[in-house]
């Protein structure tokens, strides 16, 4: 934990931060050093391995899968593992594609197996996709917010691995956001790819655990049920503090955007940009004429990174938290609402330029309309409270590591 004493400083520094326009993004994760006791699914291939003898595979990953300094899908290839064909998220197999990109079939061009969307309007892999499959590995490192669709795509490849009798196996990773639970439980009317289940915003949860609630309470289609194993991280604990190894997609480039994303990410529905088309995306907020911060930045249209970003080629002011969610998130247990609020102040009625969008986001309309008749922060977190209970309550039965204390 940080001491007081740095608060003041990281706040004047967020507060006087850089004016100057931002033009090429760095995609590379910097200043992370991966925990080194934690093992992750994948590495234990001693584990699996036997599970996959003389079975026909597919897998789905994309660049944060890997073991070492070798991909998954290499790995198991030259263990003479028979991989069929890969299953690519949002953002493609080696996650080059931008947020929202279609993201189109065709072959890898190293191993020349063949790759399968699972985004866009396929979604969902089919009956075909999956002939001829004994079983499908899942290896995504996810960062633990409802919205991040990754959890999407597993549950819908939990469900047509249930439809077609195929077994699912998860390599479970860390969750960076692991150590708290926080925001609105999302309500089923507002269930949408960008948020599948009765879950908050920080679920505090992994991929396999996940799994594991989603089969257990039956939330697949039709209540129904995939034949599902689990390898588990060895070393981790919801204590700790996971520094992500690679960056998990193209807008979240190192630990300050991870830690900031989840509380940053409702400005997605509001008429405010989150830094998307410059080098510090989710790291930053601000738009056009704006008289807070002293920040500011033009968004570009970036191919593969910010696919013509809110307020491109516009010049915005805001403020620069990049310092703050590096060295000050880490240490909060909760989502931080303030900048939201702050913007409310300014903008009013303004802000919600994307209501529905906004409510999809938070997963119910509460949110929102608590804001706009002026209901305090406090007050708000208060609603909460109730549905993170019961949360936690059915959280517990799915856990598979020592939980945060």
């Amino acid at each position: 934990m940080y001491k007081t004493i740095f608060l003041s400083s990281l706040l004047f520094l967020t507060l006087i931060s850089s004016c100057q326009n931002i033009d090429e993004p760095r995609v590379k994760m910097v200043e992370v050093h991966p925990e080194t006791k934690i093992q992750v699914g994948a590495d234990q291939l001693d584990k699996y391995l036997p599970i996959l003898l003389d079975q026909r595979v597919g897998i789905v990953t994309n660049q944060t899968g890997m073991i070492g300094n070798n991909h998954l899908v290499d790995s198991l290839l030259s263990r003479k593992v028979n991989v069929k064909r890969v299953f690519a998220p949002e953002h493609g197999f080696r996650g080059q594609a931008a947020n929202g990109e279609h993201v189109t079939d065709g072959r890898d061009d190293k191993t020349q197996l063949p790759i399968i969307s699972l985004y866009g309007s396929h979604k969902k892999a089919t009956p075909e996709d999956l002939e001829g499959l004994d079983i499908v590995i899942f290896d995504i490192q996810d960062v633990g917010a409802r919205f991040y669709t990754y959890i999407s795509t597993m549950h819908y490849l939990m469900e047509a691995c249930a439809e077609n009798n195929v077994k699912l196996l998860i390599l479970d990773r860390p969750n960076p956001m692991g150590y708290f639970i926080d925001g609105p439980v999302l309500e089923k009317e507002f269930s949408s790819f960008i948020g599948m289940h009765e879950i908050p915003v920080i679920h505090g949860c992994t991929v396999g655990e996940l799994a594991l609630m989603i089969n257990g309470e039956k939330w697949l289609k039709k209540g129904i049920q995939c034949e599902l194993e689990v390898i588990s991280c060895i070393g981790y604990t919801h204590d700790s503090q996971y520094q992500l190894p690679i960056a998990p997609s193209p807008n979240l480039p190192n630990m300050s955007s991870v830690y900031l994303y989840p509380s940053l990410c409702f400005f997605e529905g509001t008429a405010v940009s989150v830094g998307r088309g410059t080098e510090i995306p989710f790291q930053c907020f601000g738009y056009p004429r704006s008289e807070v911060g002293g920040h500011l930045f033009t968004p570009k249209n970036l191919p593969g990174i910010a696919h013509h970003p809110p307020f491109e080629n516009q010049e915005c002011r805001g403020m620069n938290l990049s310092e703050y969610g590096a060295f000050m998130m880490k240490s909060q247990d909760q989502l931080e609402l303030k900048w939201l609020f702050l913007m409310h102040e300014h903008q009013g009625s303004d802000l919600f330029s994307r209501p529905a969008f906004f409510d999809k986001l938070a997963g119910t309309d509460q949110f929102r309309i608590a804001m706009e008749s002026g209901k305090s922060e406090a007050e708000i977190r208060e609603s909460w409270q109730p549905g993170l209970l019961e949360y936690k309550e059915r959280r517990n039965k799915y856990l598979l590591y020592p939980d945060f204390q």
